[in-house]
């Protein structure tokens, strides 16, 4: 298998989702030096409400972001906001806020076409589509997928709890994990007519508890990943064309550690060799090796994250750096990543960040 990296550019900006409150709610911004692995001071570049997670458009001139609250009417609804991204200083100018097709958004994605948004709506168990109108604002959801169910944990489990959609890379397909249902929805995309239409079948079931939270696509487009949030495993599936097949399952803690813990984000290095799975409770990363052919994982240690509560971590473009978002803690720490054992190396520069939730790369031009 062939893959490619992008070039390493001097700098690239950091966008932070937070779930901060009060005076300190909204999005920061700072600048990474590559050569150095340092974040430059943050500076906050929108006033947003609870903006815990934004996705950065390809066009590089626009962001969406998760909201509690928005402009737009909708009752009890959560929001999601479209900004643009002003040049040179990189901050945010609010353009357009869309109900998110229930309540709790939050996770946002872009289908690989850059036409539509993608929103998972965590308390009220749905996932929407919105189309991105030619100038980056959002216009109303299109389609809304309700889930209905519960599993086996006596709390987290009582209904259906949407925490993430994901197109595949071909775009005819997208995957909603159900926290609550214990089953990753599998759904058509039809981006002519904006729907989410259920694949047959349309779901997968996961283990009674295992609660799956979020999940990737190899580069290859032949395996998905998927941490599960209660069950504290990563679950490997081979992938065609909308059909998922179990290949392997993985704890994300070491064996003599039990005390409480939740997964929380799951990525992969752009070359397709190295999985990273976060653990909020152990405050680690836990490494695997991804055999290219098989698709299975070997487990390669755990790298404390420097902080508390690993809410979500982020690799650039470059596969050289990995930020790690300790919300707990409101710090943002760098690491330098072995392109040859995956391992990280704390670089010595993290910054505050209050309440961080969100990490996104943007490479400065």
């Amino acid at each position: 298998m062939k893959t490619t990296t992008s070039p390493l550019p001097d700098t690239y900006r950091v966008y932070f989702g937070t779930t901060a409150k009060g005076d300190d709610c909204g999005i920061y911004m700072a600048q990474l030096d590559t050569q150095t692995g340092r974040l430059s001071k943050p500076t906050r570049v929108s006033e947003s409400a609870r903006p815990g997670f934004i996705v950065i458009h390809p066009d590089a001139h626009h962001i969406y972001a998760t909201e509690s609250t928005g402009s737009a009417p909708g009752g009890t609804t959560g929001f999601v906001s479209a900004y643009q991204i002003t040049e040179p200083e990189g901050t945010l100018t609010d353009i357009s806020t869309q109900p998110s097709g229930g309540p709790g958004p939050c996770h946002v994605s872009i289908d690989p076409s850059g036409t539509h948004l993608l929103a998972a709506n965590y308390r009220g168990g749905s996932c929407a589509i919105l189309p991105i109108l030619p100038d980056g604002t959002l216009g109303a959801a299109t389609s809304i997928q309700q889930h209905s169910g519960s599993g086996p944990h006596p709390t987290r489990q009582t209904t259906a709890h949407t925490h993430s959609i994901n197109c595949d890379p071909t775009g005819c397909f997208a995957l909603a994990t159900d926290l609550g249902m214990d089953k990753i929805m599998i759904y058509r995309l039809n981006t002519a007519s904006g729907t989410l239409i259920p694949n047959d079948p349309p779901f997968i079931k996961t283990e009674p508890g295992d609660g799956p939270r979020h999940l990737t696509f190899h580069p290859s487009g032949k395996f998905v990943y998927a941490c599960m949030e209660l069950g504290n495993t990563v679950v490997a599936y081979e992938y065609t064309n909308g059909t998922l097949t179990e290949i392997q399952t993985r704890p994300t803690l070491p064996a003599e550690y039990d005390s409480g813990n939740d997964t929380s984000e799951i990525c992969l290095t752009p070359d397709g060799r190295f999985l990273y799975v976060g653990n909020r409770g152990h405050d680690s990363l836990a490494i695997f090796a991804i055999d290219p052919e098989s698709g299975k994982l070997t487990a390669l240690g755990h790298e404390p994250t420097r902080g508390n509560h690993p809410r979500h971590f982020n690799i650039d473009p470059s596969g050289t750096f990995l930020i790690a978002a300790n919300m707990h803690s409101d710090n943002a720490v760098v690491f330098r990543i072995d392109r040859a054992t995956g391992k990280l190396e704390f670089t010595g520069n993290e910054i505050r960040v209050p309440a961080v939730s969100c990490v996104k790369f943007l490479a400065v031009q």
